[in-house]
């Protein structure tokens, strides 16, 4: 990939891209002037019918438009006289009235392995009459609006010939990079880097230190990142070690993808009027609801930033002429954003207190797999428990389930949970969420009440990034950092990676074969590496379709490629998306055969990891890139 880059036109720029889940940005570096400054771009959008406007933030919304709600003329961009689609604060505000006809979230759509997410069935059960995309179209939407806008300003540098890095959550796995990066491409990106949010917004903070960095931390720190947007709540560890002398980050750990942020609590929000209006007799539809959580949002940043604000008047759509009169007004007051978004958000709970996870109805909607508890604090307590030992390059060890613990008088029973959790010695906000004073001060005011309690230090907060913009910054500096001007944040990729094998045994009537798990690629395997799996051979089926079951692992540390699983403690192995193929039958072979095949596994600069059958008679190859497309899954290389 590097290679590539130096064939072609020498880049001018490095320019970092926050595809966030409500807000996308753009920042850019020059990299052929010395010590440059990392700048935002401002990007023209629509934001009422003809009406263009610049902003430092395009919203990651889509409003799919009746054929007659808006004239063509009304809809031109400063690069465009054709309609096109209509993106940012525009749809934001449309969808705000018309919630059925907003495509949100796609982000959070994208990283669901649930769905196929190819297909074009965006807004989610909107009506058949509403023009529907799928999750990759809309991403590819948003990335081509901020290429024109970064096209049409700069003509003599067009964005396919710049280097690019987007940002994506640590969380997401494999498969939601391979299509956050295939959207890219088919926008026509050339230099593609991916890089995880919380890394950026350190790389931003360490670039605004102008080098001081090294002043603020110590060798032995532990930093946690703690970034909570619109859609996720994404958590880092990185630890602050020492080569040769100098002050060097490495990330250690990463936590689970929770889909918990400023979408719940514009939500709760909306729920909590809703039941007020209720009191008052007045009952609202679902589409009132949705239509009202667009208007929480707005007051909510207002009561957050502003603390002696009392109360925002919400007015609910209605629809139909003759019930204008009946429109209905309420209103949110401090005092109602503090106990919903504090309190329900924001929980002050000691650290063994852990997300309670309730039984699931066996019947659910066709949605996003939102947190089921939305105490943001308990799941840092989660993450830090479970990465208690994450410095020594240990994973934690797995907890023995005790059925009398907590019951006075049992064995066992008497004895507290140990507090046994990682102990940051700094902290770093990052997320439009955090913008908030009041928020940011209950998250660092708890962690550090679990610090005194376990009779450590409390940690220092970092400060000098803009929440909204610091991914983004921090994406551009990054492009300097791979040239070698900078400091780089070492870490490889963010868990351990395995491939089901399915046990060989005697049938049992109705169980299923046991799955052994094989580690294919080991954590912190570099970007760009590869390596070849020792183990026994395994006889892999050609011709005829299967299923590859991968697992991941953010606390088995210590594993190596090669190493064979029959059996892991709860929680230490995830189960990931299937992937269904069907393996090519070449000269020679039959359908249905079983070769016997060794393995081997690399992981591409992208983050996409990539496992590859040898045939042990003659070398021929077949791979499978963890990449979730459903038409192309596999392929076979010529025979070697």
């Amino acid at each position: 990939m590097e290679n590539h880059i130096q064939e072609q036109q020498a880049p001018q720029f490095s320019v970092g891209i926050d595809l966030g889940t409500t807000h996308c940005v753009i920042s850019y570096v020059d990299i052929t002037v010395e010590e440059a400054r990392v700048e935002v771009m401002p990007i023209p959008q629509l934001t009422a019918p003809g009406t263009v406007e610049t902003r430092s933030q395009l919203g990651s919304f889509l409003y799919q438009p009746h054929e007659h709600e808006m004239n063509p003329s009304s809809r031109v961009l400063p690069w465009s006289s054709e309609p096109t689609a209509l993106l940012g604060a525009i749809a934001r505000n449309l969808g705000s009235k018309t919630p059925i006809r907003l495509v949100a979230s796609a982000k959070s759509w994208l990283c669901h392995g649930g769905v196929n997410r190819r297909d074009a069935f965006l807004p989610a059960g909107s009506p058949e009459e509403v023009e529907k995309v799928s999750p990759l179209r809309a991403t590819e939407l948003y990335l081509e609006h901020l290429k024109q806008a970064w096209d049409h300003a700069n003509p003599s540098h067009p964005l396919a010939d710049q280097d690019v890095t987007i940002t994506v959550p640590a969380s997401f796995d494999p498969a939601a990079r391979d299509l956050t990066a295939e959207a890219a491409r088919n926008v026509g990106f050339v230099h593609l880097t991916l890089l995880e949010e919380p890394q950026a917004a350190l790389y931003n903070w360490i670039d605004n230190s102008n080098d001081k960095w090294r002043d603020e931390v110590n060798v032995g720190d532990i930093v946690l990142v703690v970034d909570v947007g619109g859609g996720t709540t994404d958590l880092s560890l990185v630890e602050v070690t020492e080569d040769e002398g100098n002050l060097t980050l490495s990330r250690i750990a990463v936590g689970e993808h929770i889909l918990l942020g400023g979408d719940n609590m514009d939500l709760a929000l909306a729920y909590r009027l809703k039941m007020k209006l209720a009191q008052d007799g007045k009952e609202l539809q679902p589409w009132q609801v949705q239509a009202m959580t667009h208007a929480c949002r707005d007051a909510k940043e207002a009561l957050l930033n502003d603390s002696e604000l009392q109360s925002v008047p919400i007015v609910v759509p209605s629809r139909g002429s003759k019930l204008l009169g009946a429109t209905l007004k309420t209103e949110l007051t401090q005092e109602e954003v503090q106990q919903t978004l504090v309190d329900g958000f924001f929980p002050k709970v000691a650290v063994t207190e852990h997300p309670v996870q309730r039984n699931r109805g066996a019947l659910t909607q066709m949605g996003l797999p939102y947190a089921q508890d939305a105490g943001i604090t308990r799941h840092i307590a989660a993450f830090l428990t479970k990465q208690a030992n994450a410095q020594n390059g240990e994973a934690a060890p797995a907890q023995e389930f005790n059925p009398f613990a907590n019951m006075p008088g049992m064995p066992g029973g008497d004895a507290a949970p140990a507090a046994d959790f990682i102990k940051p010695t700094a902290i770093l906000f990052n997320g439009g969420v955090l913008k908030s004073t009041l928020l940011v001060n209950r998250l660092e005011e708890t962690i550090n009440e679990w610090l005194i309690d376990a009779d450590s230090e409390m940690a220092k907060r970092l400060t000098g990034v803009d929440l909204d913009l610091a991914v983004a910054s921090g994406a551009s500096y990054y492009g300097s950092v791979r040239r070698g001007q900078g400091v780089r944040i070492r870490g490889g990729i963010a868990s351990s990676y395995y491939v089901g094998i399915e046990s060989a045994m005697p049938a049992i009537p109705g169980m299923a074969p046991p799955m052994e798990a094989l580690c294919v690629a080991p954590f912190g395997m570099e970007e760009g590496s590869s390596v070849d799996v020792p183990s026994q051979e395994f006889g892999l089926i050609i011709g005829q379709p299967v299923n590859f079951q991968f697992f991941g692992s953010t606390v088995r540390r210590e594993d190596l490629a090669g190493t064979h699983l029959d059996h892991w403690g709860q929680d230490e192995l995830e189960e990931l998306p299937e992937i269904q193929v069907t393996l090519p039958v070449s000269e020679g072979r039959r359908e249905g055969e079983v070769v016997p095949v060794t393995l081997a596994s690399r992981v591409t600069e992208l983050g996409t990891l990539y496992l590859e059958a040898i045939a042990t008679d003659n070398g021929q190859k077949w791979h499978v890139e963890f990449d979730v497309r459903e038409d192309s899954n596999a392929g076979a290389d010529e025979q070697a």
